[in-house]
């Protein structure tokens, strides 16, 4: 299927050491900030307190902000999610604190920023289920805001999640470079490796700068992008090999420019549609999934830039040929056969 069909072959290698010394300033840039700032861990990595409230009326955020900073929170993350009465706090660990006192001292604290009292209350399920649970009622007995959950993360747990995250990245690496080296060529395994970094490094660079929060949506949303640009760079490559075989006479530079003009409707296509289902998720999605969104959505757009002008570029100037992914025929020995 394709939207339209390029006749004249775009000369994307001709300007290739421009657009990849502008990917290697972006790349240096990326490392220096991950280097200088380092990436803002969530409490799933660095061990901490996850609450989730549900207000009668729709949460002030700046409220319940400034009440985290009396208890003592430097930079307290309070955000809604679903609606605007559920809030979703994320508390960092503090020292000679047990994680379920914590909670409650918070609880407390936002239950009398809102002039009421904690309780707790015995409630009936729809089941018939008899349950406790945790409400801040004011002085007429109305409930304004109700404890729904609350979860710690140990500092152990959270360093066993991140090894464990970083054990992942480097076997999704590692395969998909033998997968590559398998089916094409040692050259296209090391510049699809290269291109592939080169997304990592950026969507993580960016998580720096901004120091926008890492989570494990976020590691999930990273090892998509690394499988979604190779999957760009397998079909550049195997149009790549299918113009060796048809273009006998054409040079690299025209077989590879032929290959990325010849799948550029196929890409708008597929990365469109992709986006679409990822740009929903980042303005519907909530906070849950809004930094996944932001990951993927960075990842999408270099990985189309990576696979076009890194992997290809790289692996001409690696200096791949015809006879590295098709073998000479040899020619028949008029000797053979003879009857001596």
């Amino acid at each position: 299927m394709e939207f339209f069909r390029i006749k004249k072959d775009i000369p994307f290698m001709r300007h290739a050491l421009i657009f990849n010394v502008i990917s290697a300033l972006t790349f240096v840039a990326a490392v220096f900030f991950l280097a200088t700032r380092g990436l803002h861990l969530s409490v799933e990595f660095t061990g901490g307190t996850v609450m989730e409230l549900k207000y009668a009326d729709a949460a002030n955020l700046e409220k319940i902000r400034a009440t985290l900073v009396q208890v003592g929170y430097e930079q307290p993350e309070a955000a809604t999610f679903g609606t605007a009465r559920d809030v979703m706090l994320r508390l960092p660990t503090k020292k000679d604190v047990k994680g379920g006192t914590e909670s409650q001292a918070v609880f407390k604290a936002l239950c009398s920023a809102e002039q009421g009292a904690a309780r707790q209350v015995d409630t009936v399920t729809d089941k018939g289920e008899q349950v406790h649970r945790t409400g801040c009622f004011t002085p007429d007995n109305k409930e304004v805001v109700e404890l729904r959950k609350v979860e710690f993360v140990g500092p152990q747990v959270g360093e066993e999640l991140a090894q464990n995250g970083l054990n992942a990245l480097i076997m999704v690496i590692v395969g998909v470079m033998i997968y590559l080296a398998v089916r094409f060529e040692w050259k296209f395994a090391v510049a699809a490796i290269i291109a592939n970094l080169h997304d990592v490094v950026i969507i993580l660079g960016f998580f720096a700068f901004f120091q926008w929060e890492f989570s494990l949506t976020v590691l999930a949303a990273v090892l998509a992008v690394l499988g979604y640009s190779v999957n760009e760079s397998v079909v550049i490559f195997d149009r790549i090999r299918e113009n060796f075989r048809s273009k006998r006479k054409a040079s690299v530079h025209e077989v590879i420019d032929n290959a990325i003009t010849s799948t550029i409707s196929r890409t708008i296509i597929t990365h469109g549609c992709t986006q679409m289902m990822v740009l929903s998720m980042l303005f519907f999605g909530g906070v849950t999934l809004h930094y996944f969104a932001v990951a993927l959505t960075i990842g999408i757009c270099f990985g189309i830039y990576s696979s076009v002008f890194v992997a290809a570029a790289i692996a001409m100037w690696l200096g791949v040929k015809r006879e590295d992914l098709i073998k000479p025929i040899k020619e028949k020995d008029e000797t053979d056969g003879a009857v001596v």
